[in-house]
């Protein structure tokens, strides 16, 4: 968390310093665009999420391998001032995270195989976050800006139902997630739309984990709470 933190706050600082080299005055692309009280868009991007993991013990950490997914979406824009936005980014986020868990964690159990020491999570959220975007003042043709807000997300791929668990090779998270949501981004002011990478956050808020019947199982037994967090870089289109 830390980590993203700084790198956001560089980027940021960055940017807005290299906007005063800039600020001789230029033609202006679409002038008018951000006078708009309600603008439409959508974006498409990649993410790289894991696990936060508080144990209740003591214990060798299960280390979580990540791999880049994909987010995909619309952006539905109202403006408050010149200054203040508040956006609903509705969008689906397709993620995987592979579990790797210790030997000791099986210690006194027969009839493991490589297979007990990996569990694949794969996670299809439907992902509704709700941000207040702060931007500068626009400099010629573009405009940097943070943000931040909160985020609720269900989870398609959760088998939070499934009556099997990890005994039966089913890991299971929770349907139902939310997420604090805090990011940067620049606004490039093209011809014919208006261009936004931003690079975000996320760092969801309740615990995930379905724990399995047996109180005692080596894959959730020592497990206090595990929480999702990672990063998304998008590429959105107004």
């Amino acid at each position: 968390m830390k980590n993203i933190f700084a790198l956001i706050t560089l980027l940021f600082v960055v940017s807005t310093s290299s906007a005063q080299l800039f600020t001789k005055k230029k033609v202006q692309n679409n002038p008018n665009m951000d006078k708009q009280i309600l603008s439409w868009g959508y974006y498409f991007g990649v993410n790289n999420l894991d696990y936060k993991i508080d144990y209740k013990t003591n214990a060798e950490e299960i280390q979580t391998e990540k791999t880049f997914g994909f987010n995909v979406g619309l952006v539905g824009d109202l403006r408050v001032n010149d200054y203040i936005n508040l956006r609903l980014e509705p969008g689906l986020v397709i993620a995987g995270r592979n579990l790797m868990y210790p030997e000791s964690y099986f210690d006194g159990i027969d009839d493991t195989n490589k297979s007990d020491f990996i569990r694949e999570v794969k996670s299809t959220y439907v992902y509704f976050p709700l941000l207040v975007r702060f931007s500068t003042q626009r400099i010629n043709n573009f405009k940097p800006f943070i943000t931040f807000g909160v985020a609720t997300s269900i989870n398609l791929s959760s088998n939070e139902k499934n009556p099997e668990d990890n005994s039966g090779g089913e890991f299971r998270t929770t349907t139902s997630t939310q997420f604090f949501d805090i990011g940067f981004g620049i606004d490039f002011y093209l011809y014919w739309f208006k261009f936004t990478p931003s690079i975000r956050g996320v760092f969801a808020i309740n615990d995930e984990l379905v724990r399995d019947v047996d109180p005692n199982s080596p894959w959730t037994g020592n497990i206090n709470s595990m929480k999702t967090r990672g990063v998304f870089i998008n590429l959105t289109f107004r």
